[in-house]
């Protein structure tokens, strides 16, 4: 399914093509990057606030591209400083954006880092049976435009000050939506719009194989992590549905084709359920695949989702497959818990919110709605 927006977001633009659509109207070519200076650098979100262009040009502009093609409908924040944000697009289907802020460590070890991470659909079809976001199915592809705006909107009024990485990790499977996500990167890498390096992005992806090779030749030199989730094909079966078509066998060798084209290490996303993939025989395993694959494993104890049975394992659990792995000598990190009484949680925000939930959650203490000043955002 193909959304058609009336106007096109202007984030989908670059200089080039807006310049040319700035010819036709004789405007000079400069213009285009008055335009984008005004979007990235001065985070305007209407053309009237672009006061050295010409009214006519801003009137041209505000009837030819959509300057806000996302609303923030709600905005939760976290004991732990995480932040979820819940927009609403043109076709009122909602996605989700979560700011994850930590501690750095040198001379500027007194700001936060800022990490962003991103939509690139609505809903999913790939099933992974821990996974809020695909419980209701896929929808649609988000457009290049979409995901620019998605970023842009966080950014604003110091919902987060700076961005630091930009993790594609949010609702829907990013590799499905190949073309409009490159795009869309390639955008916010740009000296002309944010300057994001490429290495300071990391995809996500269950496991999509031919689209893995892609990438391991895309000139984009972003990271990569693996949603692995099982060390076994008998246990990923149980959880991921993807692993029918791309079994480790054909999974893991196009792993180690991104890594060694890109000449550095990947990750692989193990999230941890109560007796389905926490035993010593799984990270024992889970050990074998990452050094072979000269990978770091980020351990993620999963979040409480409504409607699925998966638990957490007990922190003495945790810690026994964490130790396994440090001592097989792989580079490996045990997530904190961020988040959870947010719905933190790819799909979670959104799923309560269509399930006329969300209001109850506020009602019981929870998030804070962040329509008026909660997170401070003014829109035009």
């Amino acid at each position: 399914m193909k959304f058609q927006p009336d106007k096109p977001p202007v984030f989908a633009e670059t200089p080039e093509s807006l310049a040319l659509r700035l010819a036709q109207r004789n405007e000079p070519s400069f213009r285009a990057g008055q335009v984008f200076k005004w979007i990235y650098k001065e985070r305007a979100r209407s053309p009237d606030q672009m006061t050295n262009l010409p009214r006519p040009l801003r009137e041209w502009l505000s009837a030819n591209f959509d300057f806000a093609p996302n609303t923030p409908v709600l905005g939760t924040d976290s004991s732990d400083v995480t932040r979820k944000i819940l927009q609403r697009l043109r076709d009122g289907s909602l996605i989700e954006t979560v700011i994850l802020r930590a501690p750095r460590t040198g001379k500027d070890n007194e700001k936060a880092r800022t990490t962003l991470c991103v939509s690139t659909q609505i809903g999913c079809a790939y099933g992974c049976r821990f996974c809020a976001s695909g419980l209701k199915g896929w929808k649609r592809d988000l457009s290049a435009g979409e995901i620019v705006a998605q970023v842009m909107s966080a950014l604003e009024n110091k919902a987060a000050d700076t961005l630091d990485n930009l993790v594609v990790m949010g609702m829907g499977e990013p590799l499905a939506n190949y073309d409009n996500l490159i795009a869309a990167l390639r955008i916010l890498n740009a000296p002309w719009a944010l300057g994001l390096g490429a290495r300071r992005m990391t995809i996500s992806t269950s496991g999509i194989v031919p689209k893995i090779l892609t990438l391991a030749e895309e000139p984009l030199d972003v990271r990569l992590a693996v949603s692995l989730h099982g060390s076994t094909n008998a246990v990923r079966d149980k959880i991921m549905p993807i692993n029918k078509q791309y079994p480790l066998e054909t999974l893991l060798p196009a792993c180690k084709t991104f890594a060694e084209k890109h000449g550095r290490m990947l990750t692989f996303e193990f999230i941890l359920i109560a007796g389905v993939n926490d035993s010593i025989d799984q990270a024992r395993s889970l050990a074998k695949i990452a050094r072979e694959i000269h990978a770091h494993v980020n351990l993620i104890p999963c979040n409480p989702v409504a409607g699925l049975p998966w638990k957490r394992p007990s922190i003495a659990r945790q810690q026994a497959f964490t130790h396994e792995l440090h001592s097989c000598g792989i580079s490996v990190t045990l997530r904190r818990e961020k988040g959870t009484d947010i719905a933190a949680a790819c799909g979670q925000l959104r799923l309560q919110v269509e399930n006329g939930e969300a209001n109850q959650s506020l009602q019981r203490g929870g998030p804070k709605s962040a329509q008026g000043n909660a997170l401070g955002y003014h829109y035009h």
